[in-house]
């Protein structure tokens, strides 16, 4: 009796286990299929795209980096990258709190205001950000691209923010106030370190927005000085032939800081997850 109600709970857990793995296989493979493809030849790659490399080479990371200027690439977009997240984080706690905190006239036509920036769709506003930018003089500059994605990643992080703020209760900050602390000090030195996992898991998520944005960094900016990493992989697609372990190569390039930081920080993520959905 107790051996066919074991092989009972086995084999009722068999089949939702695999359907697992096979999730986990299809999710991982992309990424082998990605690294040991780069280390192929072209002529290789042609004859067997599917294929473990014969003799495995790192000659194309070697030309990425001696050729092409994916350096300069890469410190674009981690400027875009950190300067957008700062202004969104900032900003985002500050106006998160104040509507959390406060009730005054036009609170809520401006709470929904800053939640219609999450319902507009970005490639909607394609063609009315580039003629914005272009006629105002805006457009090829270093700053031009942290614009549009301040903008775009503010209205998710205010209402993180807004929804956390309002899980923290009130007494903390009146006792900081009773205690001597004035209203900055209690914000940025109470209230702030509270919300610390809702701003971890804001600027992760965003930092993978900005990171891996094609549109605006394609319309926007046309100097090769300014070209962000998602636009400079596209150079290595021809109009004819496609150097695709070199392209692949340059992509594991790419996601590498990302994928370094997620899994730095996979646990402040999960938590602040977590916490703005049950205290929101």
């Amino acid at each position: 009796m107790a051996r066919a109600y074991a092989r009972g709970r086995f084999m009722s857990g068999l089949a939702p286990n695999l359907i697992l793995l096979l999730f986990s296989i299809s999710c991982i493979f992309p990424a082998v299929w990605l690294f040991y493809s780069s280390l192929k030849g072209k002529s290789e790659f042609y004859a067997n795209p599917i294929s473990l490399p014969h003799s495995p080479s790192f000659d194309q990371y070697v030309a990425i980096f001696t050729k092409s200027k994916i350096l300069l690439w890469m410190w674009n977009t981690t400027r875009n990258s950190v300067l957008s997240l700062l202004i969104i984080l900032v900003l985002g706690f500050i106006i998160g709190y104040f509507l959390s905190r406060f009730r005054f006239k036009g609170r809520n036509a401006l709470y929904n205001y800053y939640l219609l920036g999450m319902l507009v769709p970005i490639h909607a506003l394609m063609v009315p950000m580039y003629v914005q930018f272009t006629q105002t003089g805006m457009s090829d500059k270093w700053f031009t691209l942290i614009l549009p994605y301040a903008a775009f990643g503010l209205p998710i992080a205010i209402f993180l923010v807004d929804s956390y703020v309002r899980s923290i209760p009130i007494e903390v900050e009146e006792a900081a106030c009773i205690d001597g602390c004035s209203f900055h000090r209690t914000l940025f030195s109470i209230v702030l370190p509270i919300c610390r996992p809702i701003l971890f898991t804001v600027g992760i998520i965003q930092f993978f927005v900005v990171w891996n944005e094609f549109t605006f960094a394609l319309i926007l900016n046309s100097k090769d000085t300014l070209m962000t990493i998602p636009v400079g992989i596209t150079l290595f697609k021809g109009q004819f032939v496609t150097d695709y372990p070199k392209m692949m190569a340059s992509m594991l390039i790419a996601i590498f800081p990302a994928m370094i930081l997620y899994f730095a920080f996979s646990k402040q993520i999960i938590k602040g997850m977590v916490a703005g959905s049950v205290k929101g």
